[in-house]
């Protein structure tokens, strides 16, 4: 019994357990995670405070579990790995989390502090691991002394809390981990976002009261800004359209709503006929609307954390760098409001926006409202790289906000699956389904063992047609014969069962709504299979 107590006493005072400490201080209560020999001192500090650890089947599932789980709660998602190969298993999720603004904090060890840049030979070796992920990070900074790591810790939260969101990647060498350490005066450091000054936002309030037909772009900067956001539009009489990450911030069945359709023509005519567009939370990128600029003719605000957003690509005519709901609320009261929206013109461009469907996409709709159909209002839909989810990001419809998840930056398959199951732990009360077509999915299924072992509620809709759907079109719009575009692909069924999930192939489109509704009731994640080809689609 002594002999344990003297570990625990010892854990106490090295650099792992501090991490951990620290971690603790900002109210992290779980993380994700593949232990390693390299993280042995990190696992003894999260064993001994008893903080959650998930386990995962390869680091790539822990990096897209903490952004579904950030995406989902609003809070950091944090996951621990190892030196080299472990750090960039995570490499594509840390990039995708940089893309699409999400905060994520990734603990990794490093080789010791004697050994870095020498390429001597040591196990996990990279001889810049630092240099090898800052490119992909808010923060990538190497804590060689544990006096350093209150700062540092303190520095990612700044970047959470007070600008556009990153990852923040912390590396600890390895004789930092087992070093000497004492954070316990450390104290959790809250900064404040930036606030727009009283001029510039009386200037904005007088371009707003001047425009005939204003229209507001709404981003993912807005999700935690719905009241603010929707009391704006209200005032102002502007209608309004969200990017894909901002899907459901307004209603879709508000009447001034256009839905998240910055990709659609009817739309983007829509926006080139105002004469003031006020953009919020939203860096207006390609995968934003899909065309190299969208036709903003008349004057421009833009509202943003990220001072670079603010003029790049869109000189804006009015910048304010500042947190969108303080500063929606700020030009709500200084506007005068009155006009009257236009709900004929948001009528019309939501009604071409419908009919503007080929036939492919028609078919993703029948299974997109069978989706609907089985699942609550605040349910979490988080979708993959695949057709089907292209479709949902312009039509499925949202009446609240973080509740459409999709890689739409760096644009990774494989993502659905694993940030389904970080959302669900993140909100267990609430509804979640992924969405992945066959390629995706099996880019990341050895995680489907992940929420097997926690007897997750988890349906899984696998969008089979056999192919790389949208690359094999691409081809075949090219005159470019197909090549590496239709694997063959596992028996979806007999693949769920053998990881000890439940599996079904509806015969219908009511069959896959009961079916959603039986998998959100299940012990462990079910595998719903819906093929392309399906008579009842045609």
């Amino acid at each position: 019994m002594s002999a344990n107590k003297a570990d625990t006493k010892t854990s106490n005072q090295i650099g792992g357990h501090a991490a951990v400490a620290l971690l603790e201080t900002y109210g992290v209560d779980t993380v994700f995670g593949i232990p390693g020999v390299h993280t042995l001192d990190l696992y003894r500090g999260l064993a001994d405070r008893k903080m959650r650890h998930i386990g995962v089947r390869h680091e790539q599932g822990a990096g897209f579990m903490a952004d579904g789980y950030a995406r989902a709660s609003g809070k950091p998602g944090v996951c621990c790995l190892i030196t080299g190969p472990g750090l960039m298993n995570a490499a594509t999720p840390i990039g995708q989390a940089y893309s699409d603004s999400v905060p994520m904090l990734v603990l990794a060890s490093v080789n010791a502090s004697e050994d870095l840049g020498k390429g001597r030979g040591r196990l996990h070796e990279i001889t810049d691991q630092r240099a090898a992920i800052a490119p992909l990070a808010g923060i990538a900074r190497t804590i060689k002394d544990a006096a350093d790591l209150p700062q540092a810790m303190a520095d990612a939260y700044a970047l959470f809390e007070t600008a556009r969101p990153r990852p923040a990647v912390l590396e600890f060498p390895l004789d930092m981990l087992s070093g000497p350490a004492d954070v316990s005066q450390a104290k959790r450091v809250k900064k404040t976002r930036p606030q727009a000054c009283g001029a510039d936002l009386a200037r904005a309030a007088a371009l707003i009261d001047a425009a005939q037909a204003p229209l507001v772009i709404a981003g993912g900067g807005t999700v935690d800004a719905a009241a603010e956001l929707r009391a704006f539009v209200e005032k102002s009489g502007a209608l309004c359209a969200t990017t894909t990450a901002g899907k459901g911030v307004l209603p879709d069945s508000h009447p001034q709503s256009l839905s998240g359709t910055l990709s659609l023509s009817p739309t983007q005519r829509a926006i080139g006929g105002a004469d003031l567009v006020i953009a919020v939370g939203t860096e207006l990128a390609e995968t934003d609307c899909w065309v190299e600029r969208l036709p903003i003719n008349g004057q421009l605000i833009r509202i943003d954390l990220d001072a670079a957003t603010l003029s790049r690509d869109y000189a804006p005519t009015i910048g304010l760098l500042a947190d969108a709901g303080p500063t929606l609320t700020a030009l709500t009261a200084a506007i005068t409001g009155g006009r009257q929206p236009d709900l004929a013109q948001a009528q019309a461009v939501r009604k071409a926006n419908l009919a503007n469907r080929n036939p492919l996409q028609r078919k993703h709709m029948k299974v997109l409202d069978a989706v609907r159909a089985a699942l609550a209002p605040d349910a979490i839909v988080v979708s993959d790289m695949t057709q089907i989810a292209y479709t949902g990001n312009v039509t499925f419809p949202l009446e609240h906000p973080r509740c459409w998840f999709h890689p739409n930056g760096f644009g990774t398959l494989g993502y659905a699956m694993p940030a389904a199951i970080g959302a669900k732990i993140a909100c267990p009360s609430r509804e979640v389904i992924a969405i992945a077509g066959d390629g995706g999915f099996l880019f990341t299924v050895q995680d489907l063992a992940t929420a097997v072992e926690l007897g997750l509620s988890l349906p899984i809709l696998v969008w089979n047609n056999d192919a790389f759907g949208q690359i094999a079109l691409g081809m075949n719009e090219r005159d470019i014969p197909e090549l590496g575009v239709k694997p063959k692909n596992p028996d979806f069924q007999g693949l769920a069962k053998s990881f000890h999930a439940y599996a079904e192939k509806p015969a219908s489109l009511a069959d896959l709504t009961a079916a959603i509704q039986r998998a959100l009731k299940a012990d462990g994640p079910t595998v719903i299979e819906v093929h392309e080809l399906a008579d009842y689609l045609t």
